[in-house]
This record gives structure tokens, C-alpha cells and sequence, in this order.
């Protein structure tokens, strides 16, 4: 059996203030032709259809345009689920008809967990789509009162479903989950604070193929089978360095599996250029990709007036720009310093040296920690 497996393509995405879903259809139209060329038996997208619960009425238009051609024209079945971002109740509306035309949507958690059965030449494959559920949502569903975590949340629903399996099928779990070990970037929206919402791979081995959506880097996590697909697209500078691609699963009669990753080419890429202001800006002559979205870091040491109004008139989707900490004087207080990556203290300390030239004597560090504590309620 031949599927394929995509998630969070976060349909509606904003970045950094701009419009993506231009961007998206235009990478959509590549993927309907992906799914035209290699004919699939099965479309698995594992949660995060949108970007938020609300989606903009373009989003809604865009998909419904996608989807149309791939079940509607195509006759191919897909199976969708619920991801955090996603509304349960919204994605799941008309889901018991739209499940007669070969689409098979899952934005509520339904505690029967029953598959959707496909078939190929082997026999039949059975597929449990799993929509995101937060840990109480399973307990209920469960009446289970021991399930206060993600994780005895997605061992319960496993063993549930592999306990109530009757028929001897190849197995597959689509779900929307933060796995142990998986490598985050910054643009997902963490599921619970304190790692508490992290998954154990192990829960999965009773499975042929794990589909995953969350973590937008693609990837795999344990074995060849337990796969994140990865995003539709670069949703922060933090996957500047990501190659996005879809997965193309060959499953045998054993339920081995030989995965493809397909890559599907942006309108625009999203980079990090790196130098001194002058030399971004000559370069940018012989750039082939200058409606790029950027971050730019500036290496310059004295005051630029309109720095991002230079870099626009030639990098007009500059969207972002850094400067090391400076000194008062225009030095670099510490080229090797990330403000979003020290804690309080530490930030008042480098930022009171860059403006009186002096360190906290301890009289004043005892003040700012006695402040920070009124404040916060904790201790530095």
C-alpha cells in the first residue's frame, strides 16, 4: 500500500505580520500534482490543519479548494485529524457525511477508536486517527482517573485500541503528539509547560506506521516507522535550516515500510543572512532569491539610520532585524550574547554595564534580586 503522510500545515499562519496564505496555496498546488503523479490509496494529515482556532476565511476556501480536488476529483481517501491548534468542534462539523465521500475527519476524540479500514492486494490495513485531546479530555472519555498526563493519556488510548483489535490487520496511528526526543523548533505552541507534555516512543510499537504531527522539523523518532513529517513550510527563522518535505510510505504485506521524502519548493524561502550592512547590501545584486523572507543580523558596531528601510529598497521581505548588544560607545558589549536565552539577572547585569560602563556592585544586585522577588514571587 502506497499513502502519504503530511502535517501541520497551518492553513491562516501569519508571519511576522504577513500573509502566508498565498505561500501555502501556491506549495498545495505542488502537492496536488505530487498526489496526481504518484496515485496513493491513502492521504494521512496528522493535525494542525490550521493555525489557529478561528481560521481566516481564505484558510477556509484554501482548503476546501485542496480538498475537493483530492478527494472529490481524485477519489482519493484522506484522513484528517485535529492538532492543538485546531478547534475540535469546527473541524469535526459534517464529519459523518463528508466520511461517505471518502473523507474521513476526526477533530473530536471518540473513545471507540474505531479504524478506518483500507485494503490493498495484502489485505486489509487498519487506520486509527487519533485527534488531539489535553489529558482531562481522556480521562473523561476513558473514565479513567489515573490519567493526569499526556503521556498515561496516549498509553491509555494505545492500549485501548490495540487491546480491541480483532481482526489481524497491518496497524496505523495517525496522532498529534510531542514525542520524547523529537528535536521542537520555535514556532510550535507547546502543549503543557514543565515537559509534561511529552509522549513515550515505546507506547507506539504495536504499530507498522506512526504518523505524527506537532514537531514541524521532519524527522523520525525511534525506528523508520514512528515519523514526523514535518511542517508545510518554514514558520520561523529557528527552520531556516530545515529541508520540508512529505513523506511517501510503501507498505509491504509484513507492514515494512519504505519511506520517500518529497520535497515541495516555496514561493519564497525563509533565510538568515549574517555581515556587515554594507556588504548584505552589495551582495544583494547578485541574490536570485531577493523576495526571500529575512532575518538580517547586523554586524555593524556604530548607529544606522533606517537599516531595515536600506535593506527593503533592494530585500524588500526583510521582515526581521538583530544587533548584537552594543556599548555606550558603539563596541560590542558581547557578540556571543542571545537576550532571549539568559535569564533576568544576567540580562540587567550586561544591560546596566552597557550604560554606566561599571559592574553591579553587591549592595545592587541584592536590590534587583529583592525587586525581581517582590515581583515574581520566587527568588533569583
Amino acid at each position: 500500500m502506497r499513502f502519504i503522510h503530511t502535517s501541520d500545515w497551518h492553513l491562516g499562519r501569519l508571519f511576522h505580520g504577513a500573509h502566508l496564505t498565498d505561500d501555502q496555496a501556491h506549495v498545495l498546488s505542488q502537492f496536488v500534482d505530487l498526489v496526481k503523479e504518484s496515485r496513493p490509496e491513502a492521504i494521512l494529515i496528522a493535525g494542525d490543519i490550521y493555525d489557529r482556532a478561528v481560521p481566516p476565511p481564505e484558510a477556509v476556501n484554501l482548503l476546501d479548494e485542496v480538498l475537493s480536488q483530492i478527494v472529490g476529483d481524485l477519489r482519493i481517501p484522506t484522513v484528517i485529524i485535529a492538532g492543538n491548534h485546531d478547534s475540535p468542534e469546527r473541524l469535526n462539523f459534517g464529519s459523518r457525511l463528508l466520511t461517505k465521500q471518502g473523507l474521513h475527519v476526526h477533530g473530536r476524540l471518540s473513545p471507540s477508536f474505531q479504524p478506518i479500514v483500507l485494503e490493498d492486494g495484502f489485505g486489509k490495513v487498519n487506520v486509527y486517527p487519533i485527534a488531539y485531546a489535553e489529558p482531562p479530555v481522556v480521562r473523561e472519555q476513558l473514565e479513567d482517573a489515573s490519567i493526569d498526563s499526556h503521556n498515561k493519556a496516549n498509553r491509555a488510548i494505545v492500549d485501548s485500541i490495540l487491546k480491541n483489535q480483532k481482526a489481524q490487520a497491518r496497524k496505523i496511528l495517525v496522532t498529534h503528539a510531542f514525542v520524547a526526543g523529537g528535536q521542537e523548533s520555535e514556532s510550535e505552541r507547546p502543549l503543557s509547560l514543565g515537559g509534561s507534555g511529552l509522549v513515550d516512543v515505546a507506547s507506539f510499537a504495536g504499530f507498522d506506521y506512526v504518523a505524527l504531527g506537532h514537531l514541524h522539523r521532519p524527522q523520525k523518532i525511534g525506528s523508520e516507522s514512528i515519523c514526523y513529517s514535518g511542517s508545510l513550510m518554514k514558520y520561523s527563522f529557528s527552520e531556516a535550516d530545515h529541508k520540508k518535505s512529505i513523506n511517501i510510505v510503501e507498505m509491504d504485506g509484513e507492514g515494512k515500510t519504505r519511506i520517500e521524502k518529497v520535497s515541495l519548493s516555496p514561493r519564497r524561502d525563509v533565510r538568515i543572512l549574517d555581515g556587515y550592512l554594507a556588504d548584505i547590501l552589495s551582495q544583494a545584486e547578485n541574490d536570485a532569491a531577493k523576495s526571500d523572507y529575512l532575518m538580517v543580523t547586523l554586524r555593524d558596531t556604530g548607529a544606522i539610520f533606517d537599516a531595515i528601510g536600506k535593506l527593503r529598497q533592494v530585500y524588500p521581505n526583510v521582515m526581521h532585524i538583530e544587533r548584537p548588544l552594543l556599548n555606550s560607545d558603539g563596541r560590542l558589549a558581547n557578540d556571543n550574547l542571545d537576550h532571549r536565552k539568559v535569564n533576568e539577572a544576567d540580562l540587567f547585569a550586561n544591560f546596566y554595564q552597557q550604560v554606566t560602563e561599571e559592574n553591579l556592585t553587591d549592595e545592587q544586585w541584592q536590590a534587583f534580586r529583592g525587586a525581581v522577588s517582590n515581583l515574581s514571587g520566587r527568588a533569583l
